[in-house]
């Protein structure tokens, strides 16, 4: 055996080889790139001599602002727990064994699928040139117990609310059924064979199963839901928009009022996305060997990989960077 040989044997005996991670420069050359672009838009929009930023300033935390951030807020809730009630009944028609309501939750679907939204709330706020009163009593009869003016009972809040919930569930319960189908039929075989009712079979072994795949398209649907309130502008419901609007009508100030309700607009949604995220983690419990790491356990991972990273390359010998230098 040659001097080399032996040589080569001894080192690779005292050095481990630190096996580094491919480079890809490319990669950050693009993400470079794209932050440049963004920054720059950013800068370049910001100090715009077109926008007043005194204007801005004056009228992001203005009362008439925050009330509207209010009902827009408000909606949001109440329109969203109307389309889901709406959503899991119309879902469970869909999956009965009866015709009539299968064809009933179908027809529903379609039709509200099928119309546009902003028809739908020319509708509801204009209910009263159709009924100009609102009766409660026997169908086909004279006979009324309660009866009042359509337009005291279906104020703009409740067209829109009417409006926004009921186009929502028809969306909603298509979300509602692919989870109820996700779930294996093993697990409802199984559960009646333990004498469980459909009912309660529905409530504690299929619904929290489907919930995994239920929650991240409702996660979407409802953010899409308060950006929607913004419609509601053509009823005069005094939401966020409606009153950006009404503001800029008097002062002339339409870009600066846009960008205080875009501002507000982006809070909430940043807001909304935090409970699904833990949502999602909750309930997709189960489905893999470990829960996901939240936003915080990850970032406290990057830290430490790039500090291992830094101490890795602060103590790689410059002569031969595939070994450690010696201490």
């Amino acid at each position: 055996m040659s001097a080399t040989d032996v040589t080569v044997q001894s080192t690779a005996r005292t050095h481990d080889v630190a096996a580094a991670p491919r480079s890809h420069p490319g990669r950050w050359i693009a993400a470079a790139a794209l932050v440049v672009l963004c920054v720059g838009w950013v800068v370049s929009l910001w100090s715009n001599p077109n926008i007043d930023h005194a204007t801005i300033a004056d009228f992001l935390f203005d009362g008439r602002i925050l009330r509207g951030v209010l009902l827009t807020v408000g909606l949001t809730a109440c329109s969203m727990l109307l389309a889901t009630a709406l959503a899991v009944a119309l879902a469970v028609m869909r999956l009965s064994a009866n015709p009539v309501l299968r064809v009933m939750s179908w027809a529903y679907t379609w039709f509200f699928r099928g119309t546009p939204l902003l028809v739908q709330i020319v509708f509801w706020g204009y209910l009263g040139l159709l009924y100009q009163r609102i009766s409660l009593g026997i169908p086909f009869t004279s006979v009324h117990f309660l009866s009042a003016n359509t337009n005291t009972i279906v104020t703009p809040f409740v067209a829109g609310l009417l409006a926004l919930g009921m186009n929502e569930a028809a969306y909603a319960s298509e979300i509602v059924r692919a989870g109820l189908l996700s779930v294996d039929n093993g697990q409802v075989e199984a559960a009646h064979s333990l004498g469980m009712s459909p009912a309660y079979t529905l409530r504690r072994i299929i619904v929290p199963q489907a919930m995994r795949v239920i929650i991240p398209p409702m996660g979407n649907e409802t953010i899409s839901m308060l950006k929607n309130t913004a419609l509601l502008q053509l009823i005069a419901v005094p939401e966020l928009y409606t009153r950006a609007s009404w503001i800029s009508a008097q002062n002339l100030s339409q870009v600066e009022l846009l960008i205080v309700a875009s501002a507000w607009y982006l809070l909430l949604t940043s807001v909304l996305s935090v409970p699904q995220y833990y949502l999602e983690r909750r309930y997709g419990r189960g489905a893999g060997r470990g829960l996901p790491v939240t936003p915080w356990q990850q970032a406290r991972q990057t830290v430490a990989r790039l500090r291992s990273r830094v101490t890795q390359v602060a103590h790689t010998d410059p002569r031969n960077p595939g070994t450690e230098a010696d201490s």
